[in-house]
């Protein structure tokens, strides 16, 4: 017997169970979301001193977040985190959607790619460079816990 491909195994999968598709799509981008927003700190890859840059992060259905130029952080301030914003996207879209994370600050390029002397960060890349294995992985818990 021929071993089914990765998107033949989720199409058997969504078959089985109205929504799991869905979940998969939701969940994998929610995990997606927090690799690439992780303090280095906490084993990611975004650095954090402020927090201005990770509390930047906005998610949206319909564009990708726009780059304020010029836009940083007030000396001596910091910048708390809630991804209530980003969650609040996730649990909205539908799966026909695509959802963009990006940053406003004015900065994040800098970071991501590396300018000045200070070596790229690739905290949105690598993030992005996991989605199948996240995907792989996701579909495999909802199936585990739904007995599949």
């Amino acid at each position: 017997m021929a071993k089914l491909t990765f998107t033949a195994q989720v199409a058997a999968f969504a078959e089985k169970v109205p929504g799991a598709v869905e979940a998969v799509f939701k969940e994998s981008v929610q995990e997606v979301s927090e690799e690439m927003l992780k303090p280095t700190r906490e084993g990611g890859r975004l650095r954090v001193v402020t927090g201005f840059l990770r509390a930047s992060a906005l998610a949206s259905t319909t564009a990708m977040p726009r780059i304020i130029a010029g836009s940083g952080p007030v000396e001596g301030q910091t910048y708390p985190f809630d991804f209530a914003q980003i969650e609040a996207v996730i649990a909205g879209a539908d799966i026909t959607d695509t959802i963009y994370v990006g940053f406003t600050a004015g900065y994040a390029a800098h970071r991501e790619y590396g300018a000045n002397g200070q070596p790229a960060d690739a905290f949105v890349r690598m993030a992005a460079q996991n989605w199948p294995i996240i995907v792989d992985r996701k579909a495999a818990e909802i199936r585990a816990r739904l007995g599949l």
